[in-house]
């Protein structure tokens, strides 16, 4: 159970990683963040990244945040919901020199 679970968070980690660009889609409403529990720290200098928003046919799709290793000489900038005059546009997290 445990090796599903570590294999499903490698896997939504890579895709959070494989595109950090600015985001295409605009929706009219934000949609709300669902509550879940934030699992234990995998070790003491590991961080908590928030969820994030994946666009997935005509619609955003959550995905719940994850623990990392810091990296060296980088800060991470959550992602953020940001408002145009077409609606709402997610601004994907990354880290920031």
């Amino acid at each position: 159970m445990k090796t599903k679970i570590f294999i499903a968070l490698a896997i939504g980690c890579s895709f959070a990683f494989a595109s950090c660009g600015q985001s295409r889609y605009v929706v009219s409403e934000r949609p709300n963040a669902p509550y879940y529990r934030r699992p234990l720290a995998p070790g003491p200098n590991y961080m908590w990244l928030d969820g994030d928003w994946m666009w997935r046919t005509n619609h955003y799709v959550y995905r719940q945040g994850y623990w990392a290793a810091p990296r060296y000489n980088r800060r991470w900038e959550a992602g953020r919901w940001q408002q145009n005059n077409r609606g709402w546009q997610w601004q994907r997290g990354n880290w920031r020199h």
